[in-house]
């Protein structure tokens, strides 16, 4: 799936003679732009989840609140994207990226629904982004496989003392790193993720696990934990990297 997807991203980008699929540097501008859209994402986001407390029960209730407290060091996750100089390019990419958007034939996928994110204008869709917010989406969609079937499965639930969040966070992680891993390889992006590479995975798996957050309180509530607990992983690891350095 990794060798696909970058196998995707250099056919978007080949393109060369039709000004639509012609790959463009990102500006600085653009990382002041995408950091002004990430604050308000963050600020609607949150808002949402104030309001949505009352009704939420307590262990939700709990991470929730957690989940609120971290707006800072979101925010200063976030502030990476226009204070260090991005050299990467950004194309069309496929934009609504995740598991439902793969056919497994048994030994290989096919990509399919090229019509990007429907909650978006067709002049949205065309925009030109970072390859790496669809590696991002792919990688969240991993964490919903893993997640959703315990925090909707009440006999998981009760019966769980939290080896199954704990094993599920494992695999999440794993697979993510491995499809990461071959995407990389294929891309041409060798073996360790550059400096700004890192950034922008971070940012685009934020940014995703945050529309998400809203996306379920809208339709569906009893799922907004898979989001709640990928921003608190997300976060717990900045948090952890950046006291290292």
């Amino acid at each position: 799936l990794g060798q696909r997807t970058a196998e995707m991203h250099k056919a978007l980008a080949s393109g060369t003679s039709d000004a639509a699929f012609s790959p463009e540097l990102i500006t600085h501008h653009y990382q002041q732009s995408l950091y002004s859209s990430l604050r308000k994402l963050l600020r609607d986001r949150f808002s949402m989840l104030e309001d949505a407390l009352p009704g939420l029960d307590a262990q939700t209730r709990s991470m929730a609140n957690e989940v609120l407290s971290f707006s800072q060091p979101i925010l200063d996750s976030f502030a990476e994207m226009y204070q260090t100089r991005i050299s990467a390019i950004k194309t069309r990419i496929h934009r609504d990226y995740h598991l439902g958007q793969v056919l497994f034939t048994g030994d290989d996928f096919v990509i399919i629904d090229f019509e990007g994110e429907p909650a978006f204008s067709f002049t949205e869709r065309r925009l030109k982004k970072s390859p790496m917010k669809d590696v991002a989406g792919m990688m969240r969609s991993f964490h919903y496989a893993a997640y959703g079937k315990i925090l909707l499965n009440e006999t998981y639930r009760n019966a769980d003392d939290g080896r199954l969040e704990r094993a599920a966070e494992q695999w999440q992680h794993y697979v993510s790193r491995y499809f990461l891993g071959a995407y990389m390889e294929h891309a041409g992006l060798g073996s360790e993720l550059s400096k700004e590479n890192r950034i922008l995975i971070r940012t685009f798996l934020l940014e995703k696990a945050i529309y998400e957050l809203g996306y379920e309180l809208n339709a569906r509530p009893d799922w907004v934990n898979v989001p709640l607990k990928g921003i608190h992983y997300l976060v717990k690891r900045y948090l952890e990297e950046r006291a290292r350095h």
